[in-house]
């Protein structure tokens, strides 16, 4: 069976990366982009400090910064509509994952016209999207170098899941430096997603050598790091290792693609516009219980990787002991312990599990669930 392999053509690392990326950006001669980014990032001077930079390097920008943290067809419209009178050439995403996704669906929809609901599911666009440059602040959901594009259409309270080669990055930018002092529950909840993304690409049935490697040690470094870039947030070298390690999972996950933990959670953040990286958390030993039926060797080297020794231990209580080490880990950093901290309804499941089954990143999930079990999944992550 073969495989194609996805990412960014050029992928920058690193304390201090940010003014190697504005030279980079020069080189391509791109003279007027569209900055996608939020208020937050407006407020304490980051985006001033980003476009200042370009402008230094004789690049003029317009700033779109109404991105919502579940971004809406709304964003993508109103920004597009910025991008085009502007006489905009490039778009740069400057955030977490929503400037990023919301910057993708603007420059998808810049070149392939049409409503960005047209392109929900694998590949429908016909052509690549405007020049697309992701810089980003958070260590989580590697939007910055992947295919996916995750819109909320707020009419319907679901997200739509877009996986389409064309709106990967030109390139994507790394810089610790921007992700200090980011608010602990922040740091939380995007290093769980970004621990996630390497557990559900490793029990991926879309799963290869090279998408395990980098799975495995994304896990590995999030185990060790994590901890200490909540606990102290100006610890340079645990945020840089934050920055490596989500990125591998990004590379895993944009290759292997996921499973039902980011299938369900897509549900409840377009159903109660919660935030992504806390309903994984959550979600994630839950569905990896489930999948332990098909796949107890591949979470025992999720445990091995978490820190357990799993020598004498069967393939099923290396799994077990591998989902109590996720469970701690979440634990230690805050998340909160289920669903119905976060408002949930029961009498909102079969509409989430219905809607969840329809997900593209379920297709890849280990073991294929049945309506009913989805809905087992979402009482027992209450």
């Amino acid at each position: 069976m073969s495989s194609t392999f996805y990412i960014p053509a050029v992928n920058v690392i690193g304390e201090g990366c940010l003014k190697e990326a504005v030279t980079s950006i020069q080189s391509y001669g791109y003279k007027k982009p569209l900055i996608v980014t939020d208020n937050v990032l407006v407020q304490i001077g980051l985006v001033a400090k980003v476009t200042t930079l370009l402008k230094e390097a004789d690049v003029e920008c317009v700033v779109y910064d109404e991105t919502k943290p579940n971004p809406t067809i709304v964003n993508v419209n109103d920004g597009l509509a910025m991008f085009k009178e502007g006489n905009c050439d490039s778009v740069i995403s400057l955030g977490g994952g929503s400037p990023h996704d919301c910057a993708k669906g603007i420059a998808l929809l810049a070149t392939n016209g049409g409503e960005i609901k047209d392109y929900e599911g694998l590949d429908q666009s016909a052509k690549p999207q405007a020049p697309l440059i992701a810089i980003n602040t958070t260590a989580g959901t590697a939007s910055e170098m992947t295919r996916f594009c995750i819109i909320t259409d707020e009419e319907h309270h679901i997200k739509m899941a877009i996986v389409d080669k064309h709106v990967t990055p030109i390139m994507s930018v790394n810089d610790p430096e921007l992700m200090l002092d980011k608010p602990a529950s922040l740091t939380a909840a995007t290093g769980m997603d970004a621990l996630t993304h390497a557990v559900e690409a490793y029990v991926s049935t879309a799963a290869t050598p090279v998408t395990d490697a980098v799975a495995i040690k994304a896990i590995e470094m999030i185990q060790a790091n994590l901890r200490q870039a909540v606990t102290n947030g100006d610890d340079i070298k645990a945020r840089d290792n934050m920055a490596y390690a989500q990125f591998m999972a990004g590379m895993a996950f944009n290759n292997a693609s996921l499973g039902y933990v980011h299938a369900i959670a897509h549900q409840l953040g377009g159903f109660y516009d919660l935030p992504h990286g806390v309903c994984n958390a959550i979600l994630l030993p839950h569905v990896q219980e489930y999948n332990a039926q098909v796949s107890p060797k591949r979470l025992g080297d999720v445990a091995k990787a978490m820190g357990v020794n799993i020598e004498g231990m069967t393939s099923e209580k290396a799994a077990e002991a591998g989902l109590n080490a996720i469970r701690q880990l979440s634990q230690d950093v805050s998340i909160p312990a289920g669903l119905e901290e976060l408002g949930v309804k029961v009498d909102d499941f079969n509409t989430l599990a219905e809607n969840a089954l329809k997900d593209v990143c379920g297709f890849t999930n280990p073991k294929q669930a049945t309506h009913e079990e989805i809905v087992k999944i979402l009482s027992h992550a209450m």
